[in-house]
């Protein structure tokens, strides 16, 4: 029944926002380090300046995660296909992961979650919605371009971590890879490219939202 399925998501979703998820798999650890050296580095070798800026992107992360929760829990509500519910709900448990992944890795910082989460959840709960009631297709491809901008943002990530952090470059790198799968498969079940204006509103609230998640 659809009051039982939106109880279900409430919870899921009030767990999301005080950061109590937990992980269907293990947190994600470096098997390649960089250099011989690399293998005992820990975070006793992160600056207190990096310890900050490390802090803060992945509270970013953090705070996509709770975002996607969000998105996914609304668009599997809005479909009324039982093969895209699937979808979205299988799309939304390896986000859990991510959820807790992030959160134990603020915790090793030192660090805490945005203050502003369930602002960002209530957001992304009703954008979600919305683009689920516009029909699949166009969910499907609001799903495979968040997808996509997710994927260039854990890029930026990557490439502005201290190379010597390996817990935190494990596991933005596998959400990375879960990203792109998750917009290939919205993609491959008939998604649609959305308009550009629509790409660069997106991409603009997105902005916002990570410049204000890395402080507060």
């Amino acid at each position: 029944m659809f009051s039982d399925s939106l109880i279900s998501e409430l919870d899921r979703g009030l767990r999301a926002i005080a950061g109590v998820t937990r992980a269907s798999r293990p947190t994600p650890v470096a098997t390649t380090p960089s250099s011989p050296q690399d293998v005992s580095i820990g975070d006793d070798a992160l600056t207190p300046q990096e310890r900050r800026h490390v802090a803060g992107l992945m509270r970013v992360n953090h705070v996509g995660e709770v975002c996607a929760q969000a998105l996914y829990q609304a668009q599997k509500l809005a479909t009324k296909r039982p093969e895209l519910r699937a979808a979205f709900e299988h799309a939304g448990k390896e986000e859990e992961d991510h959820l807790a992944w992030t959160a134990h890795r603020l915790t090793e910082l030192g660090s805490r979650p945005s203050l502003l989460n369930p602002l960002w959840y209530a957001g992304a709960f009703a954008i979600g919605f919305v683009a689920g009631k516009c029909g699949d297709k166009v969910s499907l491809g609001f799903m495979s371009e968040t997808e996509r901008q997710v994927e260039h943002h854990l890029d930026g990530h990557l490439n502005d971590l201290p190379p010597h952090d390996l817990r935190s470059r494990a596991i933005v790198d596998q959400m990375r890879r879960d990203e792109i799968e998750h917009g290939q498969a919205a993609r491959d079940a008939g998604g649609v490219t959305l308009p550009v204006p629509v790409q660069r509103v997106m991409r603009a609230a997105a902005k916002v939202m990570t410049t204000t998640a890395y402080y507060i």
